[in-house]
């Protein structure tokens, strides 16, 4: 881990500020800002999976999606994302093709699942790879 900076300890803490927001409101606790190089805050999100009926509703995905319709290449490569918590798989993904530089999150995804009950959903069952030959025809260059 990188060290961190003042700046970067006040804008995990207005995250955290927005998870306590959404949790007020009966969503999942997690909250997001987004920040230019310049230390402007450009956006805030929070979590409204609930509220929204929407599972992807995090405010990860919801800033991600801002910034690659909103921000240029390379402002969004100088740009910050700050949450409360570690990004999700689906976030993470977004995160990396929106192109933002740099995440800053408070709680780790070990430290958040030794916080919250087991989850009740049974785990998924996944199979592949499967028809290689076929499924890279796609994705290949022409």
């Amino acid at each position: 881990m990188s060290v961190l900076t003042e700046t970067d300890e006040r804008h995990l803490r207005r995250a955290i500020e927005l998870a306590d927001t959404a949790r007020a409101a009966g969503d999942g606790p997690f909250g997001s800002l987004l920040v230019a190089a310049d230390g402007r805050v450009l956006v805030e999100e929070v979590n409204t999976e609930r509220t929204d009926d929407d599972i992807t509703a995090h405010p990860e995905l919801k800033l991600a999606r801002w910034a690659a319709r909103r921000l240029a290449a390379d402002e969004a490569g100088r740009a910050t994302m700050y949450t409360s918590c570690q990004p999700c798989g689906m976030c993470a993904t977004a995160i990396e093709r929106s192109g933002l530089g740099r995440v800053v999150y408070a709680l780790s995804a070990e430290q958040l699942a030794g916080l919250r009950p087991a989850d009740a959903a049974p785990p998924v069952a996944y199979a592949g790879p499967a028809l290689f030959d076929e499924a890279r025809a796609p994705v290949e260059p022409a």
